[in-house]
């Protein structure tokens, strides 16, 4: 027996997109086979957070989300945040905060941190860190990504 698939047309990182996948796909994978590679894959529980995109502007683990219950919505990547060559506050506070280490959940925790400052422009450190919490990091300590979202949070001011 043959897999369903259905069509799910999408707009990523302000373009529009059509693709075909199967019904059980995720909309991790479909954002990954349409280029959008900095979205990672990890726990696939929606434990870690690595996976981390916006859904009509609203966070969410895409491992945990069907690519056809993203047909007809807009859905943003780590890539969306960039503008052409230009990187987001938040991009550039992460490089110049030393914020990552293996850079393996950077993406979500740049899409969540974004999200957060976009509906929270000034949320206080303890907001940020409570935020930041559900996902995780093995490698930095946590104290640069907080350290990295609040200069980004000045900057952005």
């Amino acid at each position: 027996m043959s897999e369903q698939v259905e069509t799910v047309n999408l707009t990523l990182n302000d373009t529009p997109a059509t693709l075909d996948v199967p019904v059980r796909a995720s909309l991790a994978d479909a954002v990954r086979a349409l280029g959008a590679t900095g979205t990672r894959v990890g726990c696939e529980h929606g434990a870690c957070g690595t996976c981390t995109v916006l859904l009509d502007g609203e966070p969410v683990r895409s491992c945990l989300v069907l690519a056809v219950q993203a047909d007809g919505r807009a859905v943003t990547t780590v890539e969306g945040l960039a503008n052409g060559d230009d990187l987001h506050p938040l991009q550039q506070a992460f490089h110049d905060q030393h914020a990552l280490q293996c850079g393996f959940c950077t993406p979500g925790f740049l899409v969540l941190a974004a999200s957060l400052l976009d509906r929270e422009p000034d949320a206080s450190e303890e907001r940020v860190r409570d935020v930041l919490s559900s996902n995780l990091c093995r490698c930095t300590g946590y104290r640069p990504i907080v350290d990295a979202v609040r200069a980004a949070q000045v900057e952005l001011r």
